[in-house]
């Protein structure tokens, strides 16, 4: 048991994050889980979506985030889902050409005045 103040803290602070750090790892392996077992366009973006989650907040490595997401993607591909876009592509409104703008000109620099001498 700590005796120091700040130590107090540490355990109690340390005990806060392993709660919190167990609830995004639980919830990362129920999402690959479901992928695992249905294998549709759904559970793939909330498997990718979990792992980016967990290894942004530092729970896993990025480098574990990024062979997680290569292999559901692999399982995904060889099942033959097909992953769309969410986001859609905004529909550009038609070009107007502006016109060109007009540069201010610059000012020319003050000068200082020389430095009295005494």
């Amino acid at each position: 048991m700590p005796i120091i103040k700040s130590a107090k803290k540490r355990v109690k602070t340390a005990k806060k994050a392993a709660v919190r750090n167990s609830k995004v790892k639980r919830s990362l392996r129920s999402a690959v889980k479901a992928f695992t077992t249905k294998k549709d366009a759904k559970n793939h973006s909330s498997v990718q979506s979990a792992v980016d989650k967990a290894a942004k907040k530092g729970i896993i490595h990025k480098n574990k985030a990024a062979r997680l997401k290569k292999q559901a993607a692999k399982t995904a591909k060889a099942a033959g889902v097909k992953h769309t876009a969410t986001k859609k592509a905004a529909a550009k409104p038609a070009a107007k050409k502006a016109a060109p703008k007009k540069v201010a000109a610059k000012k020319p620099a003050a000068k200082k005045a020389p430095a009295k001498k005494k």
